[in-house]
């Protein structure tokens, strides 16, 4: 009787499961209020300092003009055609280099990181190539192809590659000794065991590579543009701050940061898309 009662009482384990998710769902719902409030109060606070900093004297507002200054002329520069053609030419570089990038890297990294031989026949070159800074090869690229899109795109792909490749040899490098011999033994093949094997585990640190180039990219490809002078957002940043156009030099400035939020939010966005099956992905959405 009393066993006939407790199975009767008894909650099915899924059904607990459920609602301990949808208990982490609403409270993960009551956190992003605040954590909203709380980024919306630091850019406030950011802006009030930026604001009160030239005009109670600490700075000369000819080397730093208010934030109300600068914000105005970046609302003036949206309505600019040239404006946007310059950012166009910036996104453009970026992609371009960002896609050869990733391109590249990836191939290169599943095919040097299957086999140990090629590990250690170019684990020296690796060591050797990837610490040196992109911005070392400017005197070459401006040598290669003057001040044209083909210079930034050289610097963009050659920091941005690293970003890639090493996640992947990573990825490769982690997957499970046991699911690989088990996949032999069912006879899958190379390419087989490539897809159902080695890239599913490889797949979270490609997407990491892939969000940690897509921002080192924008860098480059800023870069490139203000000491080149290649087409871009960069080259418009340099002749403001030539012309005298302190405010509409931070402007631009502030422009490449909107920018870059924009790209890390959508590279984020595509990663927790790719990714939504990982446990990681997962824990991120209900925690």
């Amino acid at each position: 009787m009393v066993y006939t009662d407790l199975l009767n009482d008894a909650v099915p384990v899924g059904t607990v499961a459920a609602q301990s998710e949808a208990v982490k769902r609403r409270r993960s719902a009551r956190r992003v209020p605040s954590r909203q409030f709380l980024g919306l109060a630091g850019i406030l606070g950011f802006l009030l300092v930026w604001e009160l900093v030239p005009r109670v004297g600490l700075v000369e507002p000819r080397f730093l003009p208010p934030a109300s200054e600068v914000i105005g002329a970046l609302a003036r520069d949206f309505g600019l055609t040239a404006f946007w053609v310059a950012v166009g030419e910036t996104m453009l570089a970026w992609l371009l280099g960002l896609v050869i990038a990733i391109v590249l890297a990836t191939v290169l990294g599943f095919i040097i990181g299957s086999s140990s031989f090629l590990r250690k026949l170019t684990n020296s070159t690796v060591e050797f190539l990837r610490p040196i800074p992109s911005v070392a090869l400017i005197p070459l690229a401006v040598l290669l192809f003057g001040v044209k899109i083909e210079s930034t795109l050289m610097l963009v792909v050659y920091a941005s590659f690293w970003q890639v490749f090493i996640q992947v040899l990573y990825g490769v490098a982690d997957v499970d000794n046991v699911a690989m011999n088990t996949a032999r033994s069912y006879g899958l093949g190379p390419v087989a065991r490539v897809r159902y094997v080695v890239f599913p585990t490889a797949l979270p640190y490609l997407m990491t590579g892939v969000r940690l180039a897509a921002s080192v990219a924008l860098i480059l490809a800023i870069t490139a543009e203000l000491v080149i002078g290649s087409p871009g957002l960069g080259r418009e940043i340099a002749l403001a701050q030539s012309g005298g156009a302190i405010s509409g030099m931070y402007a631009l400035v502030l422009a490449t940061g909107l920018i870059g939020v924009a790209i890390n939010l959508v590279m984020r966005w595509i990663e927790r898309k790719t990714l939504s099956w990982h446990s990681s992905v997962r824990s991120e959405v209900i925690v």
